[in-house]
C-alpha cells in the first residue's frame, strides 16, 4: 500500500495564494516570471524550465526558465536540440506522454530507471550529467489549440536537482494538486495576450449555436434567420476574430471551451 502524502498546513496556504495571485507581469509568450518563482520556492530546485515539444517536429517552440535565481529565456541551441532529440524516445521519462497519451501524470526519472540505469541512459550521459542534472520532476499539459494544435505537441513543466536528494512524493502530490491551476493559468495568459475582439449579442448567439455543433441552415431555422443572412453574419464574425472559418472562430472566442 502506497504510504499517505501528508500536506502541512502552510503547504495549503502557499497554494492557496498562488492560484489567487494576480500577476501583471505577462511575458511575450509562456506563465508569468513570477509564477516560476512562485514554484521554485515550492519545490526547491536547481533550475526550471517552461517548455513548448513539437515531438513530431523534433522542436521546441517554447522555452522560459530559471537558473538559480536568474531568469533564462535564452533558445537552447541548435546543437542541444539535436543531442535531445536523439534520444527522446529512448528516454522513457521524456518520452511517455507522447507513447501513453496520460499528460495528467506528474513524472520522475526514477519512475522509470533505478540509479544504476539512470546513469547507464545514454540521455543522462550526453544530456544531463554535462549540466550536472541528476534529478527530474515533469508536468506535463496540452499544448495550444488552433491551428497551431496537432499530435506530439505539448508544455512540460521541468523541475531539476543536482548530486543529493530527489524529488519527494509531496513534491509531486503538490504539483498534481497544482496542474489545472497551471493549465488555466497558461490559458488565461495567451487570452490576456490575444484579447477576443469585441462581438455583438447575435454574433455571440451564433457563435455559441457553432461551438454546439449547428449547421448554418439549423441556426437559420432556430433564430428564424435566412441562410444568406447567417452566411453574412459569419463573415463579419470571422473579419472581426480575424479568422478564415468556423472551427477557427470558435478556437479564438471560446479557448477554454476547445481546450
Amino acid at each position: 500500500m502506497a504510504t499517505p502524502v501528508m500536506a502541512s498546513g502552510h503547504d495549503l496556504s502557499t497554494l492557496a495564494e498562488m492560484v489567487s495571485r494576480d500577476r501583471p507581469d505577462l511575458p511575450e509568450a509562456g506563465l508569468p516570471l513570477s509564477l516560476l518563482r512562485d514554484l521554485m520556492a515550492l519545490i526547491p530546485c536547481d533550475g526550471l524550465g517552461f517548455q513548448g515539444f513539437d515531438s513530431r517536429r523534433q522542436e521546441s517552440w517554447l522555452f522560459q526558465g530559471f537558473t538559480g535565481d536568474v531568469p533564462d529565456d535564452e533558445d537552447l541551441g541548435a546543437g542541444f536540440e539535436e543531442v535531445y532529440w536523439a534520444h527522446y524516445w529512448d528516454c522513457q521519462a521524456c518520452s511517455y506522454p507522447d507513447r501513453t497519451g496520460d499528460l495528467r501524470s506528474i513524472l520522475k526519472n526514477t519512475d522509470f530507471y533505478s540509479v544504476r540505469q539512470w546513469h547507464s541512459t545514454r540521455g543522462y550521459c550526453e544530456i544531463y550529467r554535462p549540466q550536472g542534472v541528476e534529478h527530474g520532476l515533469q508536468l506535463c499539459l496540452p499544448g495550444p489549440s488552433g491551428p497551431d494544435a496537432g499530435p506530439g505537441r505539448t508544455l512540460r513543466l521541468i523541475f531539476f536537482r543536482g548530486p543529493g536528494p530527489g524529488f519527494t512524493e509531496r513534491d509531486r502530490a503538490l504539483l498534481t494538486l497544482l496542474r489545472p491551476h497551471l493549465h488555466q493559468a497558461y490559458l488565461d495568459a495567451e487570452r490576456q495576450r490575444s484579447p477576443v475582439p469585441e462581438l455583438t449579442p447575435r454574433q455571440w448567439e451564433l457563435l455559441n449555436l457553432i461551438a454546439g455543433g449547428r449547421t448554418n441552415t439549423q441556426i437559420a431555422r432556430q433564430l428564424g434567420l435566412s441562410e444568406g443572412t447567417v452566411r453574412t453574419h459569419l463573415e463579419n464574425i470571422y473579419s472581426r476574430l480575424e479568422v478564415s472559418n468556423r472551427t477557427a472562430a470558435v478556437v479564438r472566442a471560446f479557448p477554454d471551451r476547445v481546450a
